[in-house]
């Protein structure tokens, strides 16, 4: 069974009602990065930061998988699947797709500030975490989500993942975003890459096949497309 890697970014849940950051009308439009997606943003209104999370959880509850999230999870009949997501939403998990990599974290995650292993579901009957709000060992806790100016963990498994990959395809992301957007340099020469975005997205290889649609129906063109092959 050939290995599809499917590089997803905010375009991916934007037909679900996810905010994007980088459209217009996204979040940083509304927010500051440097006051609510930083380590000193942290370090210096920690309630503001906790507040902007329990915004967006709430969100989170109130949206759904949209059909690109289901034709993703649909292709595992047909593939072997790994999703590799920059989005900190789980609507891919709850499609049903059995592989997922978040690369910037997990929006129903919180961390003990006091190590970083120590992660814990947030439940949906309390979304809200507050100042006070401590790990078992009496740290505080803080959204699990990788700032600007951290580190990201999981890159180098992504990477390896990538370089498995007999197909890649890239959806609802402008890469621009790096770590994430240097994976499409890590693929094994010569194999099938798509990209799936309704906007123009310049600096592309030249042999990337773009599908200029958005999340639903790009992946069901892709679909059929690999499917007749």
């Amino acid at each position: 069974m050939k290995r599809l890697v499917i590089l997803t970014g905010a375009g991916m849940s934007a037909e679900s009602g996810i905010n994007t950051f980088r459209d217009t009308g996204g979040l940083w439009e509304k927010y500051k990065i440097d006051d609510v997606a930083t380590p000193n943003a942290w370090r210096r209104d920690p309630a503001l930061v906790l507040d902007f999370y329990n915004q967006r959880r709430k969100q989170l509850l109130n949206v759904a998988p949209n059909e690109g999230h289901f034709a993703v999870a649909e292709m595992e009949k047909h593939f072997d699947v790994q999703v590799i997501t920059q989005n900190v939403d789980n609507l891919h998990e709850r499609a049903g797709s059995t592989n997922v990599l978040h690369l910037h974290g997990e929006l129903m995650k919180v961390r003990s500030t006091g190590s970083e292993q120590e992660v814990f579901e947030v439940l949906p009957d309390k979304i809200e975490v507050n100042l006070g709000d401590m790990c078992p060992k009496g740290f505080q806790l803080r959204p699990h989500i990788v700032w600007f100016g951290e580190a990201v963990p999981e890159i180098e498994k992504a990477i390896s993942t990538t370089e498995t990959a007999d197909i890649l395809v890239v959806i609802g992301s402008s890469l621009q975003v790096y770590p994430a957007a240097g994976l499409i340099h890590h693929t094994k020469p010569g194999i099938p890459i798509y990209l799936i975005d309704p906007h123009e997205i310049d600096h592309l290889p030249s042999h990337v096949t773009v599908i200029q649609k958005g999340a639903s129906e790009g992946m069901k063109e892709l679909k059929k497309n690999l499917l007749a092959g």
